[in-house]
């Protein structure tokens, strides 16, 4: 029997998804399952960007040009200069969501064998992306004690070797919603300059930052014309994950170049979503003042939430909408599976993501969870309850 590539076996399964089939088996004998694993808001899509794509009057649905539409990237720099990142639609390509703009970043930037340094716990998705391009990740630990904070700088010097060709955040991060501070994003870019270094910024949650705090672009950074290269998506800001539009920004021309070449070799980003991502650009400025006071007060209520129950230790994050918290369990892989399969109150259970799968070192994060308060406050409050019962009950 023909044998699957080293890739393949070595390409770690998603801990978002992974939980599915027992989720899928709960709902299916008549159980409630709240979803607080996976980052699918419930707050309805603009209904002026669905309106877009259900009055277009193409009669072909042809190819796009392989970089996006020159009229989405004119918006989505007008976009991106309100946030204040100054560019031009000549620096931006376009990606089918996110995930093809961090992969594009790291085949045009990274040969096999090279390393990425990036904090965890981080976005699981990196982890396989970096296997598929053949680099090498090397984890800093970041720690809950201090809400996930930036490492210490020494750390970061201490990891760097030849073969180190690029530093990853994600600002506000997935999964733990730690915001970076513009004085940490200028360690950060002072480490590039010395050791001229690539800065991926993954900025998909830009506009979740809370209690006042203000978000700072990498592209803002003075120095880093040649070493910052932004990924975005519209799929958090927007509630428009199903669009899969993303972009990779950069002023660097020699990145532009190569990541093209990438866009050119998958032909074209989908038409139609690129018509949503252009209305909603367009969105009035205040669309996003709502928004962000309903995610802060479900924020509010899973921090309290959490934070009430016993030996649960919860940060309070200042941006994105996830949290990791500790549980007093020594697994929560086993845990969260025992939700799904054994457990219920008034005939409900929740779903949430083994923070294990969030970390590239094995031993890390195995009593932690990830969750998304991307449901309603009521749901919130549901699944709170279910959690707060569960952990009475539950022995390892």
């Amino acid at each position: 029997m023909p044998k699957i590539s080293e890739r393949g076996e070595l390409m770690p399964p998603s801990p978002i998804r992974k939980l599915t089939p027992f989720a899928n088996a709960a709902k299916a004998s008549g159980m409630t399952v709240y979803h607080l694993n996976i980052g699918q808001p419930d707050i309805e899509t603009p209904q002026a960007v669905l309106d877009a794509v259900k009055h277009t009057d193409l009669k072909i649905l042809a190819y796009s040009p392989s970089e996006g539409f020159q009229s989405y990237r004119e918006a989505l720099a007008q976009y991106y200069h309100r946030n204040n990142i100054r560019v031009t639609p000549e620096e931006i390509i376009i990606t089918t969501g996110g995930s093809e703009a961090i992969s594009f970043a790291m085949l045009s930037c990274l040969n096999p064998g090279d390393e990425i340094i990036i904090p965890e716990p981080f976005y699981a998705n990196y982890n396989g992306f970096a296997r598929v391009a053949g680099i090498k990740v090397v984890p800093i630990k970041s720690f809950i004690e201090d809400g996930f904070a930036l490492p210490k700088i020494e750390d970061f010097e201490l990891s760097i070797t030849p073969k180190t060709k690029a530093i990853m955040i994600c600002n506000p991060n997935n999964p733990t919603g730690y915001l970076y501070s513009k004085e940490e994003l200028q360690t950060l870019r002072d480490l590039c300059l010395k050791h001229d270094l690539f800065l991926f910024s993954d900025e998909a949650y830009r506009e979740f930052c809370y209690d006042g705090v203000k978000h700072t672009s990498v592209m803002s950074l003075e120095g880093l014309e040649k070493h910052a290269i932004l990924l975005d998506t519209i799929s958090k800001r927007y509630s428009a994950c199903g669009a899969r539009i993303g972009a990779l920004v950069t002023h660097n021309k020699e990145v532009l170049e190569t990541a093209l070449k990438f866009a050119q070799a998958r032909l074209s980003p989908p038409t139609l979503a690129q018509i949503l991502g252009e209305a909603a650009c367009k969105l009035p400025e205040d669309y996003f003042e709502n928004v962000l006071e309903e995610y802060k007060n479900r924020r509010n209520l899973l921090v309290r939430r959490l934070q009430a129950m016993p030996n649960v230790i919860c940060p309070n994050p200042k941006g994105a909408f996830y949290i990791i918290a500790k549980l007093p369990v020594k697994s929560s892989e086993d845990f969260c599976k025992w939700l799904l399969t054994s457990f219920s109150h008034n005939n409900a259970t929740l779903m949430m993501a083994p923070a294990s799968g969030f970390y590239s070192s094995p031993e890390l994060g195995k009593s932690e969870v990830r969750l998304a308060y991307v449901l309603n406050e009521d749901s919130i409050n549901a699944a709170m309850d279910c959690l707060e019962e569960a952990l009475k009950v539950y022995r390892d």
